[in-house]
């Protein structure tokens, strides 16, 4: 879409809200690579989701600056829980702040550590996960879902069409662009699942166990 088409969408969309808002400006000010954060419409969408799936727990896996999280936690019924985990530790004085801040916090569980090893850890069965960590762990990352989110549960995966470089010959060498292609081709020769690519922003691949 061209920015005028963008514009569009996001005004006949629901608005972000103000302090969603004030969280992606800020994320893009003091954060680098500040448009790793989810954003406007993709937002929306990601509480539309869940609205739409009814969750009662959600897994996250790469918390960033806490926007997705926040998003997710907005579609939740009473009594719901997003459980973010965010490996990287320097990432925690900007991220704990916001969340922690939000009028939905008490509705999200930000952790510190590896969600592949620490999220089995929990004992929680998960309705829904949300992946957008480390690209070259993806396949990992979805295994590990797949263990914890029940039969019936649905999984996204973010950024898989990583800005085009999965189909562009000169990011063959990319170990993130290696990344998400190994993972589009095992979700779509995966017989446990059911599967669709949105072309929405970066890519949003929906997938529901079978």
């Amino acid at each position: 879409m061209n920015e005028e088409l963008e514009k569009y969408v996001r005004e006949h969309s629901d608005p972000e809200g103000d302090y969603l808002y004030r969280l992606y400006r800020a994320t893009n000010i003091y954060l680098l690579h500040g448009r790793m954060a989810s954003g406007h419409l993709q937002g929306r969408l990601l509480k539309m989701i869940v609205r739409m799936i009814r969750p009662k727990n959600i897994l996250e896996v790469g918390t960033f600056s806490g926007y997705s999280a926040i998003c997710l936690a907005e579609g939740l019924d009473e009594g719901g829980k997003v459980y973010t985990f965010e490996i990287n530790d320097e990432q925690e004085d900007f991220t704990r702040p916001w969340i922690e801040g939000s009028h939905l916090a008490d509705k999200i569980e930000f952790i510190i550590g590896d969600a592949i090893q620490e999220a089995p850890k929990l004992g929680v069965v998960f309705d829904m996960a949300f992946i957008d960590g480390d690209k070259r762990t993806y396949i990992e990352t979805y295994e590990m879902a797949m263990k914890v989110v029940r039969k019936g549960g649905f999984i996204l995966a973010d950024n898989t069409l990583w800005d085009g470089h999965v189909t562009d010959p000169a990011y063959d060498k990319d170990q993130q662009t290696i990344g998400i292609r190994r993972f589009n081709d095992y979700i779509a020769n995966d017989k446990r699942a059911e599967k669709v690519i949105l072309p929405l922003r970066d890519g949003l691949t929906l997938i529901r166990i079978k």
